[in-house]
């Protein structure tokens, strides 16, 4: 019980959210109504004007043709404006839905901007991406059906009541009085088809994700011959998606049948009642009269099953729309503070920083440092020691959990983050290119940088032999990632775009990773002389690359352990010792 009633608490929740977003369309929706009206009260009034021809209709070979042709003619215009009603609907309809869906589809985008990395990093790409593109559609088919129909639905069975209570109060009570067993039916099914509908769009959230990771990374699948387990693991996913699909649409397609059922109960009460009522007062209620209530009975049972699939459909666009929104509602990153800093001098200092991932397992505990302006810093380690983590709290895509970071005695919380990370000028081992120009990947940092200056970071970091090379130089056109280019040129041209800023403080992480011995040299003195002057922090596993590093430090479970010159550090015959003299060790 306590499970259904959460349930039912986040779907009003969901719901509230939607009208929410149609609000602003508040005049469409008016519209819309108002075209249904038109559209439901002509089609109630035809069924009158038919009645009353068929009363004309006395009997054979005594039929009123100057009576009949102007209630035929009527039809034929009341048709005519029902068509154009309906068509205007239908354009204001689909316009909502659209617009609605393009709204929630960019404040989800602007969402996962504003989006803290520590919930990107714990929640699959690909179920992100299911969210914002299945979801949302499955949510506007909802949403239209819901426009398209439902407006129309209420309407008509309203207005049928009015019309059939003054043809007959006592007909119209037994179409009342069966008509509740088709809400009950369409209420109890569609209840109980919420969970199955969210279960599915679940499912087919961790399918879109397992999808995604496998294409992603099919050069690691087909390195580590993880093909036929791959099959079998999507083979169970694709199981599960199929039993929740199978159950959610089996039960949901119970809803018409049923309804259809108890419909047709109404009909035959009210062509029996009507029959009796002909038969005991042909003048009262004549023939075309029951004609016209046998029609009101079909325009008053039709819309409950139209209705009861709406809101079968309903069910799932809200299950969607729920996944959608909770992604839009989720805590942004924390703002900015007001004050901003321009150019650092590149003193960076942390007093006592506590920072964990997760709450029971401490990471990096009571850490403190203090870097001039100007100094190299090499941080080494074994792997999980927090070295990456340390980069990532530098740069602020983490805030520590206590303590706090210092950049020229400001704390980082007190600046802006852009102002901070266009201080850093960051080469990592995974590199980052877009589509687009090699021109675009090099001025990222730099839009209005010259051509002079463009080929000047070039040639420091040495890339510009290999662009020179390619078909159209600078103007030569890459995919996303780097497209046909070597891990070795992407990691040149994410140097060369480090070259072309040079701002005041830089980290290298494992920057030459990817880069033949012979360049790496080269390379590395550009680096000598870009960190000239310039703060920079060094993460090394080759610990050969750090040796002239001014402070080198030395960490292991989130602590540093030793702290020192290269040389002093070997003397010392510590954990680092051991960590340098192993790369030499032929065991």
């Amino acid at each position: 019980m306590a499970k259904q009633k959460l349930s039912a608490k986040q779907t009003r929740k969901t719901l509230a959210t939607v009208l929410r977003y149609l609000r602003r369309y508040r005049v469409h929706i008016l519209l819309s109504i108002l075209l249904a009206a038109v559209s439901v009260g002509l089609t109630l009034y035809i069924p009158i004007v038919i009645g009353d021809a068929i009363d004309h209709i006395i009997e054979q070979g005594k039929v009123n043709f100057e009576a009949i042709l102007p209630l035929l003619l009527r039809v034929a215009l009341c048709a005519g404006i029902i068509a154009l009603s309906q068509w205007l609907m239908s354009m204001l309809n689909n316009k909502i839905t659209f617009e609605v869906v393009r709204d929630t589809r960019s404040a989800a985008f602007r969402r996962i901007q504003r989006l803290p990395l520590s919930y990107l990093d714990t929640k699959p790409t690909g179920e992100i991406v299911s969210r914002v593109i299945a979801d949302v559609d499955q949510f506007a088919d909802g949403l239209l059906l819901g426009f398209t129909q439902l407006f129309t639905g209420v309407l008509t069975i309203l207005g049928t009541l009015v019309f059939m209570l003054t043809l007959h109060p006592l007909i119209t009570l037994v179409v009342v009085l069966l008509t509740p067993l088709s809400l009950f039916v369409a209420r109890y099914i569609a209840t109980h088809t919420h969970d199955m509908f969210k279960k599915q769009s679940e499912t087919r959230g961790e399918q879109t994700a397992m999808i995604e990771e496998m294409i992603g990374n099919q050069k690691v699948v087909k390195a580590f011959a993880h093909e036929d387990e791959a099959l079998r693991d999507f083979d169970k996913v694709n199981e599960r998606l199929r039993k929740c699909s199978l159950k959610a649409i089996f039960y949901s397609s119970l809803v018409n049948p049923c309804t259809r059922f108890i419909n047709s109960m109404v009909y035959a009460g009210v062509a029996l009642t009507g029959a009796l009522a002909v038969l005991s007062n042909p003048t009262g209620f004549t023939v075309g009269m029951l004609s016209c209530f046998l029609t009101y009975a079909n325009q008053y049972t039709k819309p409950f099953n139209e209705i009861s699939g709406v809101v079968t459909e309903l069910q799932n666009a809200l299950a969607c729309a729920d996944r959608i929104f909770d992604l839009i509602e989720q805590p942004a990153e924390i703002p900015d503070a007001e004050n901003a800093m321009a150019t650092a001098q590149g003193q960076v200092t942390l007093e006592r920083v506590h920072f964990s991932y997760n709450p029971d397992r401490p990471l990096i505990q009571g850490l403190c440092l203090k870097v001039q302006p100007g100094q190299r810093v090499a941080i080494v380690g074994p792997t999980g020691c927090g070295k990456t983590t340390l980069i990532n709290l530098l740069m602020r895509f983490y805030d520590v959990n206590e303590g706090n970071i210092r950049v020229d005695g400001i704390d980082l919380r007190d600046m802006t983050r852009h102002s901070l990370r266009r201080n850093y000028g960051m080469v990592l081992q995974d590199t980052w290119l877009r589509s687009g120009t090699i021109r675009d990947n090099i001025i990222m940092g730099k839009p209005d940088a010259t051509d002079e200056e463009i080929i000047a970071a070039a040639r420091a970091s040495h890339a510009h032999s290999f662009i020179r090379r390619l078909p159209d130089g600078y103007d030569t056109v890459i995919g996303e990632d780097g497209g046909s280019l070597s891990q070795g040129q992407k990691q040149l041209l994410c140097i060369t775009r480090i070259m072309l800023c040079l701002p005041p403080m830089l980290i290298l992480d494992e920057a030459t990773s990817s880069i033949d011995t012979r360049t790496e040299l080269k390379i590395q003195d550009a680096f000598a002389r870009m960190m000239r002057g310039r703060t920079s922090f060094i993460v090394a596993h080759r610990l050969s690359t750090i040796r002239d590093a001014d402070v080198i430090l030395v960490m292991k479970d989130g602590n540093v352990i030793e702290q020192g010159k290269h040389d002093e550090l070997l003397a010392k015959g510590g954990f680092y010792a051991n960590l340098y003299n192993s790369q030499f060790d032929p065991a």
